[in-house]
């Protein structure tokens, strides 16, 4: 595409949660126009997009209207209507994360599969139709337990993942099309975001090790850098490029992976879009991530992935037994804390473990950015 930017260029981001508010923060430092559409008249992005636009992003019509009025279209979410997205760019429009890549991804079964075709390392799984046919797999012995079962479609921040270690998990089976996989005895998770653009130049950040919240499913704490040595680093590095490139994906790519027992890595899913994992990068990195997802599409070369420190980055979930207008607690102790970053997404409505804002910690020494990170999450609560 001509490598131009402008007052007057309009950049269409479907989804307008916090992914797309930070995505529009860093392109009004390049003076673009941003259009978002979000079903929710509240959504995070609505106060800060140059236009919003309430409506869904899973409708056809919808976003072939909203498109008719942006120069290329983005994403900050997977669950779009993918008819719609691959017909706009058949007739011109660019849309990165291109649509071949989002059909693949939006589907874990299709994902999977993609894994063993291209010799990704991942683990071992079967693609099921409903529950019924789960449970007729393991009374015949061709699955055994322990498990992971993940819905196909829709599956999004720890929903749609059901983990089976037994018996009396098989009344919460999802009824949908899934995909089951071998359960990972994990040492660590950690993730890899790799940027790429239409001239297949890449950057990869630094491993992050994931810890995650076992009730929500969700990242607790993320440590930026990871706590891998450095065979390791570059092996993960590796393989998020490798995974990149066999997408042919412009834009981000976040690679999740599992760091098994006998030090093996295993590709978890991918994102092809801004990610949680990569928050911490606003403050840490000399090119946050929603920057480099800029750079990429708009065919700019990557900016550098360097660490300026360690950091750790916590999510800010609403306390279990609230729900209602939300109310933070305890922000003037958090911010009396050397190093803490506060990000608040503009949620209006608080309920148990929803993503309401996230914490970026940095310090030289980053067990110490730990410590504080935990006093941090044991101080800021967000009650209704």
């Amino acid at each position: 595409m001509k490598q131009t930017i402008s007052s007057s260029f309009r950049l269409g981001i479907l989804g307008g949660g916090q992914l797309g508010k930070m995505l529009c923060q860093a392109a009004s430092s390049w003076d673009i126009t941003t259009y978002v559409l979000d079903p929710d008249p509240e959504a995070s992005a609505a106060s800060i997009a140059t236009k919003f636009t309430v409506g869904s992003f899973r409708d056809y019509e919808t976003v072939m209207n909203f498109a008719k009025d942006v120069d290329l279209l983005t994403i900050e979410i997977e669950g779009v209507n993918i008819e719609a997205v691959e017909e706009l760019a058949s007739n011109g429009l660019p849309v990165y994360p291109e649509p071949s890549c989002l059909r693949i991804i939006r589907d874990k079964g299709l994902q999977k599969q993609f894994f063993a075709d291209f010799n990704l390392p991942t683990a071992s799984f079967k693609l099921f139709e409903n529950a019924d046919e789960i449970r007729q797999a393991l009374a015949i012995g061709s699955l055994k337990y322990p498990f992971v079962q993940k819905t196909r479609l829709a599956g999004y921040d720890g929903q749609g993942v059901l983990v089976v270690k037994g018996e009396h998990k098989l009344n919460q089976l999802f009824d949908v099309p899934s995909m089951v996989e071998d359960f990972i005895e994990e040492v660590v998770e950690i993730a890899v975001i790799v940027s790429r653009n239409q001239s297949g130049e890449m950057a990869c950040y630094p491993a992050v090790e994931m810890i995650f919240n076992p009730v929500a499913n969700l990242v607790e704490y993320l440590l930026s850098p990871a706590r891998i040595n450095k065979e390791l680093a570059e092996e993960a590095s590796h393989l998020a490029r490798k995974t990149a490139e066999a997408l042919n994906i412009t834009g981000l790519l976040a690679v999740e992976m599992f760091l098994d027992q006998h030090q093996n890595l295993l590709i978890n899913e991918v994102a092809p879009r801004p990610h949680n994992s990569g928050h911490q990068t606003i403050e840490s990195a000399m090119t946050s991530q929603y920057e480099q997802h800029l750079r990429a599409i708009f065919g700019y070369h990557p900016g550098s992935t360097k660490l300026k420190m360690p950091a750790v980055m916590i999510n800010i979930l609403g306390d279990e037994g609230f729900s209602g207008a939300a109310v933070y607690k305890g922000l003037n102790e958090v911010l009396a804390i050397e190093g803490v970053k506060l990000h608040i997404y503009g949620k209006k409505m608080t309920r148990p473990y929803r993503k309401m804002g996230h914490a970026t910690i940095l310090d030289p020494d980053i067990n110490m950015a730990l410590i504080k990170a935990k006093r941090v999450l044991e101080t800021l609560k967000v009650q209704a």
